[in-house]
């Protein structure tokens, strides 16, 4: 049975603009993937019909309908290739939900990416039907280090950059995306957004951190207004042994802490799952999906 890793993503930094006439965002965000110590996994079989299975710790309360974002990805990419075809799916669901991380979107491009190999798929079309889906799928179907820009449809991979030992946590509190951005917008905040026109080259994750310290997450401070233990997770993540930067993933609640080694990294994940044992943690490398 094919099956794939569906990663966690990060963003390890995000840029936000005003919003759009369409409702929509201009983003500015660099991503990268953690390992298999944070990721779904999507596996596929022939079958007559399209149906999907959900499995693991963290299917609790999944609906299997249309809002399901894998089987929205599937149906739309049946419809795009234009032929009556059938496939079962089997997610099994180990990442935190409303997290920040883009585990649906990582879902969702894991599933196309294993239906255009089942159903012998043009990659360009593929691609197509991931735009629309939502703004973290084009990248979760790459699967590569990418800076994420326009409303997420332009892709752009980043080759040789240092991988990131780093600590992952989500407090188990959902931080749902389109409460974030209402609150981005009432703020009134995005004004004078650009993108940047590059990514410099790093040597070493010393480096790179160093130079991440200079960016921000833009939807950090509304979303620890709206859900206040963010701000109790980036406080204990900023006091953690050998921490070069704590910042939030996406829209929250998921932050991440780097590290200038992954030692540093697997020590730290034991402190703070020591002191806070309900919270998700997970020590991982961030860099292109597995």
């Amino acid at each position: 049975m094919p099956t794939t890793l569906a990663p966690a993503k990060v963003n390890l930094f995000l840029h936000v603009g005003e919003v759009q006439a369409n409702g929509r965002h201009p983003l500015d965000s660099l991503v990268m993937f953690a390992g298999p110590e944070a990721a779904d996994r999507v596996s596929v079989e022939t079958a007559d019909k399209l149906t999907l299975n959900v499995t693991g710790p963290r299917s609790a309360g999944l609906e299997i309908d249309e809002r399901n974002l894998v089987l929205r990805a599937a149906n739309a990419l049946l419809e795009a290739s234009g032929k009556m075809r059938g496939a079962a799916l089997t997610l099994d669901k180990h990442l935190p939900v409303a997290a920040g991380i883009g585990g649906g979107s990582a879902d969702a491009g894991a599933t196309l990416r294993l239906l255009r190999d089942l159903w012998s798929l043009d990659a360009d079309l593929v691609q197509q039907v991931a735009v629309p889906l939502g703004g973290d799928v084009p990248v979760a179907l790459t699967g590569r280090t990418a800076l994420m820009q326009g409303e997420g449809e332009r892709v752009l991979v980043q080759e040789g950059l240092p991988t990131l030992p780093a600590v992952l946590v989500n407090p188990g509190v959902d931080c749902p995306t389109g409460a974030v951005f209402k609150a981005f917008d009432a703020a009134g905040a995005g004004a004078g957004f650009s993108e940047l026109a590059r990514i410099p080259r790093f040597e070493t994750a010393t480096t790179m951190i160093d130079w991440l310290e200079s960016q921000r997450n833009d939807l950090e401070p509304v979303a620890i207004d709206l859900v206040p233990v963010i701000g109790k997770v980036l406080a204990a993540m900023s006091e953690l042994p050998q921490v070069r930067l704590a910042r939030m993933s996406g829209s929250g609640a998921t932050c991440f802490a780097l590290f200038d080694t992954r030692d540093a990294a697997d020590v730290a994940a034991e402190d703070i799952a020591a002191t806070y044992p309900d919270w998700w943690v997970r020590a991982t490398e961030l860099g292109d999906a597995a």
